[in-house]
């Protein structure tokens, strides 16, 4: 599975999604033929910042597909030696939690990786999880916590918590790997903290929505903000499928920064935005607790500092008329 190649043909799901754009951009820079599913391949939102990428015209394929219609992705994935399964709702207060985001979730999960089963020349399916189906359950973390692969989410605890998002990764990671080992399938999981940097889609995602939040408010939240940036997700997908030796789940986890220190980050960087200098309880608990980068680092990853993501993330929101200075 090393090196990309003109003839390496992959599949990567939500293809018009924030980390699925930018996974699909590394991909074709190294040569991949890339096989993208979509909701709509008609709605130019979804798809013309990906016919817009350099070696899109030659080596990249969009493909309609439904996350709860079994069998949608069977196109999709024919031919393809690797699978990047990335789509899957990112809503943090739903208002039907099982519809909204459970379902897809899981639903989706199973009904892609039906698809890689009936077609042997899959060699590997990545899927992209998330951290927060490694760090939510009723134990008190303390600092000094190093939590790493072996760690999941408490799903009784995230129902109980109404931790939608949360509980429908940690439902999906449980049924894919099921699924998986019944099945012969070679599954890596990738699990990423809340995933910044520039972005390629029209569309705003949380994520980055949370960074454009802060400028404009009255208080930033008195928590810890567990951050990765989007070029480096895309890259260990990627290593994740070329190294052979790769198995298992990866946590993945650039920096733990209060937010005290990524509202100075930015304030330094970009004197004229007015942020917020008062700080008050947030909805979401982030823990101060740490996550190992030992298992991520053996796939060669080195971490793009907090200081340039946050940059390239503001510089971004400006290019793209979002936020004004």
């Amino acid at each position: 599975m090393s090196g990309g190649g003109g003839k390496k043909v992959v599949c990567v799901t939500g293809g018009s999604g924030y980390i699925a754009s930018r996974l699909i951009k590394h991909l074709l820079q190294r040569g991949y033929t890339v096989k993208a599913t979509v909701r709509d391949t008609s709605d130019p939102k979804k798809t013309d910042h990906l016919l817009a990428l350099d070696g899109a015209k030659e080596r990249l394929q969009l493909f309609n597909a439904n996350l709860l219609e079994e069998g949608s992705f069977d196109a999709a994935v024919d031919g393809c030696e690797g699978v990047f399964h990335t789509a899957s709702p990112v809503i943090f207060f739903p208002a039907d939690p099982q519809a909204e985001v459970l379902d897809p979730a899981v639903k989706g999960t199973l009904n892609v990786l039906k698809s890689c089963a009936r077609v042997q020349s899959i060699k590997r399916v990545i899927l992209t999880s998330s951290i927060s189906a490694v760090v939510f359950d009723q134990r008190g973390h303390t600092p000094d916590l190093v939590m790493d692969e072996s760690f999941y989410s408490d799903t009784t605890f995230c129902r109980k918590q109404k931790l939608w998002y949360p509980l429908s990764k940690t439902l999906a990671e449980e049924a894919a790997r099921n699924f998986a080992e019944e099945n012969g399938l070679d599954l890596v999981i990738i699990n990423p903290g809340y995933v910044i940097g520039p972005f390629l889609q029209p569309t705003l995602n949380i994520t980055v929505e949370m960074i454009l939040n802060l400028v404009g408010a009255q208080a930033y939240p008195d928590a810890y903000y567990k951050s990765c940036d989007v070029r480096d997700v895309a890259d260990v997908h990627i290593q994740a499928f070329e190294i052979p030796s790769a198995s298992g789940r990866y946590c993945l986890l650039a920096d733990v920064t209060h937010f005290t220190e990524v509202v100075k980050i930015i304030g330094k960087q970009f004197p004229t935005l007015h942020l917020p200098e008062k700080c008050e309880a947030a909805k979401f608990v982030f823990s101060k607790s740490k996550v190992s980068k030992e298992k991520v680092k053996t796939l060669g990853i080195s971490f793009i500092p907090l200081e340039v993501t946050l940059r390239d993330t503001i510089e971004s929101l400006i290019e793209k008329g979002v936020l004004h200075v």
